[in-house]
């Protein structure tokens, strides 16, 4: 009965079947996201056998390993991009595509992200915002908006958030968008933009985790966190004209930049090549 069920969805092609139905919470938005990268894998017609695809440790992580059929490398907490750094040296010729969590990947492995978009090395990060360190019973991340409850701030959350996007395009991503779970479309766009930009390119996917957040924040079902992500979603041409004071506890979505730089694994092999040739090492 699930074989026949799973049969009538036109992306599981690109899903190991036997993985299924997925460990996520009713209501996640991981699903989303996973079907989201599917489709963009299907409208530019690449082959999986081409894809590398890297997470950490976290809910969000689950999304790529062990749900999409490709080579998907499942790593250790904070360090997906590291290891990603090293398929995309070694196998330059590789998509290399790291789905991961905010607490995986701008928490415990902020600095990674931080110096992977200051390299400007060409992978392709798609981070799930979710405000939340789910998996581990729904404590306070750099993520949680100002005065949100979680685990671990039961009383309300006094820290300000990181905004993860506009700090990766001030740190020199080729190309950064950010967009919620509620606005599919241009999540797909995107990340089809962002698997195709020479550089590194980082897709924010704000998504909803109704288990561990909504439920400590009056948003108990999957619907009214959506509803949410629509009732304070700002576009960016129109978030460059409000206060700091107007955009408190919005989302500001869009893309941010979209630049050529010069990409890091290209440069490395120039310079080996120079320092090859000016030993005379360089093969013929």
């Amino acid at each position: 009965m699930a074989n026949e069920i799973y049969s009538t969805y036109p992306m599981v092609k690109y899903l190991r079947k036997e993985a299924l139905p997925t460990a996520l919470c009713p209501g996640c938005g991981g699903g989303t996201v996973l079907n989201a990268f599917a489709n963009a894998i299907d409208q530019l017609k690449l082959d999986p056998k081409d894809l590398v695809v890297v997470s950490g440790i976290g809910c969000s992580a689950w999304i790529a390993s062990p749900y999409f059929l490709a080579d998907t490398l499942h790593t250790t907490h904070g360090r997906a991009i590291a290891f990603a750094t090293g398929v995309k040296v070694g196998l330059p010729d590789k998509k290399v595509v790291v789905i991961s969590g905010d607490g995986d990947l701008a928490s415990i492995g902020g600095n990674h992200l931080l110096h992977a978009a200051r390299r400007n090395i060409d992978i392709t990060v798609i981070l799930v915002n979710n405000f939340i360190y789910g998996m581990t019973g729904g404590q306070l991340a750099p993520t949680t908006p100002f005065g949100a409850r979680t685990t671990t701030s039961p009383y309300r959350n006094i820290e300000h958030p990181l905004q993860i996007s506009e700090t990766i395009a001030a740190a020199g991503a080729s190309y950064v968008a950010r967009w919620t779970t509620a606005h599919v479309y241009q999540l797909i766009e995107s990340i089809k933009k962002a698997l195709n930009v020479r550089g590194f390119s980082l897709v924010e996917v704000i998504s909803q985790c109704p288990v561990q957040y909504g439920r400590r924040n009056r948003m108990k079902e999957p619907a009214e966190m959506l509803r949410w992500f629509l009732k304070n979603s700002v576009p960016v041409s129109r978030a460059k004209n409000m206060s700091p004071e107007e955009l408190e506890g919005k989302f500001v979505i869009g893309e941010f930049v979209n630049r050529e730089r010069p990409e890091f694994v290209t440069e490395l092999n120039k310079l080996i090549d120079e320092v090859q040739g000016h030993f005379g090492l360089k093969e013929d």
